[in-house]
């Protein structure tokens, strides 16, 4: 399989096509071999009308999608109940991870009538829980945190009664961006740490483990009300030890929420699947990370970062309330 090709129209005609890479960076890599996927991993291909629906409204907004740019295999459950996960900020990122499908390259301009494009949707959806990530935009002096308040603002004003949840960069060298998106007071502050340390040279070569770590801790400290969360990826050569201890480092910096899924590889030029975790071995850690206090773990191979993120915030919510009702 060759890497993903989008269609750019040559300014010079303006109408003559030409290929241009979807990861330029990853272009002249040698193939990674693709390994088989078991039977749990496959899923139903997507076409109820209530998945046609959505995605009209998604189109009628200009709005990009994660589910879509990520090559989640979810997309067909997920919006055939109306639950899309924005991706604001275009769809080009100025990251490489070896491991994610979204675009990337030097990303356009901030589209200024997005967060009233996004809260549209959101009202048309009916959403209860609504789930906001972002490419990474380290082109933007603040890494597009005002674009996120602006966002959650404007979700506010059309539907107040919708929580919000952010997925969001790690605002890298971007002094006084967390802490902009924090006083906004989204309902779930999200943040994925997507591997082990080891990992992070090969996998998330432009992230900084610790960083990413300090990044969530700090959102606790501004304001606790706010729930935290924060998943990885296996299958990319962790081991259950190294696994563990992201859970022990993820809860000193009282993470709420972990999710554990597993790694699918979008092409040949991305990292290689390394192996399939079972899930039995997910039933584990999902036991291991509840031994060690999170509110909420959800851990199976076909667990995303939105996935049941509606179900799961009313989860967290009784966690908190009985957690607080022991105390």
């Amino acid at each position: 399989m060759a890497i993903i090709i989008d269609t750019l129209k040559d300014e010079g005609s303006g109408t003559n096509e030409k290929p241009r890479p979807r990861h330029p960076e990853k272009a002249n890599r040698p193939d990674t071999p693709v390994l088989r996927k078991p039977e749990w991993i496959r899923v139903k291909a997507p076409g109820s009308p209530v998945y046609t629906e959505t995605k009209r409204i998604v189109r009628d907004n200009s709005l990009v999608t994660v589910c879509e740019e990520a090559g989640c295999p979810n997309i067909g459950e997920c919006w055939s109940k109306k639950h899309a996960t924005m991706m604001i900020m275009g769809d080009t990122c100025t990251r490489a991870c070896s491991f994610c499908n979204v675009k990337t390259g030097l990303p356009g301009a901030l589209d200024r009538d997005e967060p009233e494009h996004v809260a549209n949707a959101v009202e048309k959806l009916g959403l209860l829980h609504v789930v906001i990530t972002s490419v990474d935009r380290d082109d933007l002096a603040d890494g597009g945190a005002q674009h996120f308040v602006e966002v959650i603002e404007a979700i506010r004003r059309r539907s107040p009664a919708t929580t919000i949840e952010i997925l969001t960069p790690d605002f890298l060298r971007k002094e006084g961006a967390l802490e902009k998106v924090v006083a906004a007071r989204p309902d779930v502050f999200n943040h994925n740490l997507e591997t082990v340390p080891r990992l992070y040279p090969t996998i998330r070569p432009g992230a900084r483990y610790f960083h990413s770590l300090r990044l969530l801790q700090r959102v606790k400290e501004i304001d606790p009300s706010i729930f935290t969360k924060s998943g990885i990826m296996v299958g990319l050569g962790e081991t259950r030890e190294e696994v563990q201890q992201v859970m022990d480092d993820m809860r000193s910096a009282n993470i709420d929420f972990l999710t554990i899924g597993q790694y699918l590889q979008p092409t040949r030029k991305h990292a290689a699947v390394d192996r399939f975790v079972t899930p039995e071995e997910f039933k584990s850690y999902e036991t291991i990370a509840r031994t060690k206090g999170f509110l909420l773990v959800s851990a199976s191979p076909l667990t995303r970062s939105s996935y049941h993120a509606d179900s799961d915030f009313a989860r967290l919510r009784e966690a908190r309330n009985a957690q607080l009702a022991r105390a």
